[in-house]
């Protein structure tokens, strides 16, 4: 399975790495052209290729949106009906301007994400963790100290083929519910970041206010 990258920052070159080593393989891109990408493609190996955001996202089985936040609504409406987006974005005011819709809880990044792509189905996903723990804090299943991480989603299908690509690079899951519910795991929320097993981040996820 074939994953394309829209940004490749920090979050998405860790995944991308991650995602390599269980099997997949990935098209990078960003907003500057796939030739700024030569020396990133050359260290994670011939499984990954550079090219523009509209190449990553037709060639991408999944496509995964990691881009700040302001610069969603720059993206073009691309081809990506009946594709899994996994949105990884997280709201900062002082960096993306004021939301008044995500100030006042009436909608979350990932629906604004579906709002944009409509014909896809978005799964929120490694926006509660840091790039650097996606390397250092996995472990192989049944390992009594792995982290579980939240998703949400309103595709039962997309949610399947995330969690698997999730579980294979080193974490349980666990569904948090529709797409909405991923304020709960949104940054300023306990759960955000939290290396925690299922049942604490549980207990985490409810105690989130919108």
């Amino acid at each position: 399975m074939k994953i394309g990258f829209i940004g490749s920052g920090n979050i998405g070159q860790v995944v991308a790495a991650s995602a390599i080593q269980a099997g997949y393989s990935v098209v990078m891109s960003n907003s500057r052209g796939p030739e700024t990408l030569t020396e990133l493609v050359k260290k994670l190996g011939p499984q990954a290729e550079a090219a523009t955001a509209e190449q990553a996202a037709r060639e991408g089985d999944i496509v995964v949106v990691t881009v700040p936040l302001y610069a969603l609504s720059q993206l073009p409406d691309f081809d990506l009906d009946g594709k899994t987006i996994i949105d990884t974005m997280n709201y900062y005011p002082q960096r993306d301007g004021q939301i008044a819709a995500l100030d006042n809880g009436s909608t979350t990044t990932s629906e604004l994400t579906a709002e944009h792509f409509p014909n896809a189905h978005v799964v929120k996903a490694f926006n509660s963790i840091y790039a650097a723990d996606i390397k250092t804090t996995a472990k192989p299943k049944g390992d009594p100290e792995r982290r579980t991480l939240p998703i949400a989603g309103d595709d039962a299908t997309a949610k399947k083929i995330v969690t698997e690509l999730i579980e294979s690079i080193g974490f349980d899951v666990y569904d948090a519910g529709p797409l909405h519910e991923g304020f709960r795991f949104q940054n300023g929320t306990p759960a955000y970041c939290a290396r925690v097993n299922r049942s604490d981040l549980i207990q985490l996820l409810n105690q989130a206010k919108e």
